[in-house]
């Protein structure tokens, strides 16, 4: 099916017609839930999304009865440096209302537009915080998304929360874990995570298996497996923490530490996207990213459409009920 939309997009380009066009045609046509054609800068954020690694101003927003509201602010950012907070109303980006806009949208004015705007470019945001209606301009700069974010609870176990798997992400799950303080349990919080790359969720695999498999996938027909590294901490208690939301590598991830006995799974039935996308680059420079494959986890279920059922359902409660299964992981491994 790949070589079918890359000739689609060649003919198009012999005949003079737009290659994107064609190939998102022949995509739409193909049933491939998962395949998409981006154009070059289109492709360039979606590359630069899984580095982690963005050009703006470190602020997250949601969008609350027709108003934008900033969430959260990362540390050291442009945003933080002046004074903005979560909670604080964003009226305006560059003089453009945003009331009533959709959050992307808005996102895109803050980073620049379509194409991004380079570093140091300044964008000017119309705030409100109370009664206090001020304005900042701010210039960009190149920041990197918190993936992972490390927290304790009350008791004393870690959280270990990864938002999706962008470069980098794998290794900074490892690093957490060898600082967790000895006889203290992980929480490794997986709700909402997208997924993202595949190596990177192989690399966390690894900071809680020693060696052994995480999932075999086949592309094209041909069976290829991914293996854990050798050395992870296989002893510490662990619950992996799931939702509607866990998806894709997250999912790869959830499936192996379930399957091989590792982590105990609490929350909700993960999404199902268990296919495995790769890119083909169009004659004009846009890029198809279609599904080569699906993968399985270590015992060989299928995670495409059925998702992975945890081993205790929790809905509002999940982290407390991760916290309770913790205590008793912890008491087992001592009276061992």
């Amino acid at each position: 099916h790949g070589e079918d939309v890359a000739r689609k997009a060649e003919q198009a380009a012999a005949n003079g017609a737009s290659p994107m066009e064609a190939a998102r045609r022949a995509v739409s046509r193909s049933g491939d839930r998962w395949a998409a054609v981006y154009s070059p800068g289109e492709y360039e954020e979606f590359e630069e999304a899984l580095d982690g690694r963005y050009t703006g101003v470190g602020l997250w927003a949601r969008e609350r009865e027709g108003r934008i509201e900033v969430t959260r602010v990362g540390d050291d950012t442009p945003a933080a440096d002046a004074g903005i907070r979560a909670g604080d109303r964003l009226r305006s980006v560059d003089g453009e209302k945003v009331d009533g806009r959709p959050v992307t949208e808005v996102v895109s004015l803050l980073r620049g537009g379509s194409g991004g705007a380079s570093a140091g470019t300044t964008v000017r945001l119309g705030l409100e915080r109370g009664t206090r209606v001020w304005s900042e301009t701010l210039r960009r700069a190149r920041l990197s998304r918190d993936t992972v974010t490390v927290g304790a609870l009350a008791s004393g176990a870690t959280v270990i929360e990864v938002g999706a798997f962008t470069k980098g992400s794998g290794d900074e799950v490892r690093a957490a874990v060898r600082r967790v303080p000895a006889g203290a349990g992980i929480v490794l919080d997986l709700r909402g995570n997208s997924g993202g790359l595949v190596a990177e969720a192989v690399t966390a695999a690894s900071a809680f298996l020693d060696g052994g498999l995480v999932a075999t996938y086949d592309v094209e027909g041909e069976q290829r497996a991914l293996h854990a590294e050798p050395g992870g901490d296989t002893t510490r208690p662990l619950v992996a923490l799931v939702d509607g939301g866990t998806m894709s590598a997250a999912e790869l991830l959830t499936g192996a530490l379930q399957d091989r006995g590792r982590a105990v799974v609490v929350g909700s039935r993960t999404f199902g996207k268990g296919s495995v996308q790769m890119p083909t680059p169009l004659p004009d420079g846009s890029v198809a990213e279609l599904t080569v494959g699906h993968y399985r986890t270590p015992s060989g279920r299928g995670v495409d459409g059925h998702g992975i059922t945890p081993d205790l359902e929790a809905d509002e409660e999940a982290l407390q009920r991760a916290e309770t299964v913790l205590g008793g992981l912890g008491r087992q491994s001592r009276g061992r």
